[in-house]
């Protein structure tokens, strides 16, 4: 026992080493939390009716994530009743597989977006982009004009389609040959448009799950 001791002695009485043994097994515990859920992150299917994004709404979501839209809305709706009933079915993993990175989150200065598509036209969209206070007075959300003028980059988007191929997402040679032409002459603002019309529209007309817990566990 006391041969023991010394060992845990010159420890505690060596600060480097001390912080060195302590780093280890603070990142054993890391690991041991973090691996299970990788894995399973991995393991996530897309929902159905859940594809990789075409073209304009791939730019869109790119602009959407450029410009700090996240920063003050969420696509994530929790299982809470006044969720689902504001916005619809709470999110799943599934539906946000193609997300990199994922929407998902808790700061919320304006409303909760996954499933906003096809809530407002296409004009409702552009005028709330171009001036937020047009449509709603007393919105403090900052108006994006310039992205009417603003032209998105075919190649560029070719070359972000072939990269999340190698990451998993499925498309195919004639979904990439035709990237290209697919956003030459599109604005910007006409690709945020498009991504923002599409989000949650597999599952935002869906009921709500009545077996959804009433509250946070």
């Amino acid at each position: 026992m006391a041969g023991g001791y010394k060992y845990f002695e010159a420890v505690e009485k060596n600060a480097g080493l001390l912080g060195i043994l302590t780093a280890i097994m603070v990142s054993i515990g890391g690991l041991a939390e973090i691996t299970p859920l990788f894995m399973r992150a991995h393991e996530v299917k897309a929902a159905p009716g859940t594809k990789p994004y075409d073209p304009l709404r791939l730019a869109g979501k790119d602009i959407y994530v450029r410009e700090g839209c996240y920063l003050c809305h969420t696509q994530m709706i929790r299982a809470l009743r006044a969720e689902t009933e504001r916005y619809g079915p709470f999110s799943t993993a599934e539906e946000s597989v193609y997300d990199r990175p994922h929407q998902w989150g808790s700061k919320r200065t304006g409303p909760d977006l996954a499933r906003v598509g096809g809530k407002y036209s296409d004009e409702w969209q552009l005028v709330h982009l171009k001036d937020p206070r047009a449509v709603v007075p007393e919105s403090n959300m900052p108006g994006y004009p310039w992205l009417t003028q603003a032209l998105i980059d075919p190649d560029e988007i070719v070359r972000k389609m072939r990269v999340l191929r190698v990451l998993g997402d499925p498309y195919s040679d004639e979904d990439i040959a035709g990237a290209g032409a697919a956003v030459t002459g599109r604005t910007e603002m006409e690709a945020l448009i498009a991504y923002l019309q599409g989000l949650g529209i597999t599952r935002r007309t869906q009921p709500a799950d009545p077996a959804a817990p009433e509250t946070a566990p």
